[in-house]
């Protein structure tokens, strides 16, 4: 079943504060800690496919937007 990406998702949020990168000079580090010039490359190249995009896209809108304080409640659980 494809993601719906017509209604807002809040569950994003806390999953880029959770989920770690799962390849390539990040791997491992969690999305909400990727660098803006990885999140630009990205951009630039492509997001992946599915729900990994979904995710690097959102996180590079809330950096781009100086919306990332709205993620530091959601570190602290």
């Amino acid at each position: 079943m494809p993601f719906d990406t017509s209604q807002p998702h809040p569950e994003l949020l806390l999953e880029l504060v959770t989920m770690k990168m799962p390849f390539g000079k990040y791997k491992d580090r969690l999305l909400c800690d990727l660098p803006d010039h990885y999140l630009e490359w990205f951009q630039r190249q492509g997001f992946p496919k599915g729900k990994l995009g979904i995710l690097l896209e959102t996180m590079h809108v809330i950096k781009l937007n100086g919306l990332t304080y709205l993620l530091d409640p959601l570190k602290k659980r």
